[in-house]
């Protein structure tokens, strides 16, 4: 059962991909990690925008 289950998602998941973006804390100046699963049309506009 848990074959068919890896199989669906696998053919599903071409369709996004996870972004990693490194954010600055403006009070302490670390950096931290920013992650999110988005659709590959709008990977670009995920890096533009300062979320």
């Amino acid at each position: 059962m848990a074959k068919k289950v890896v199989a669906t998602l696998q053919t599903a998941g071409k369709d996004f991909a996870k972004v990693v973006r490194m954010v600055k804390s403006p009070k302490s100046g670390a950096y931290s990690f920013k992650e999110d699963v988005v659709p590959n049309d709008q990977v670009q506009q995920f890096l533009a925008s300062k979320k």
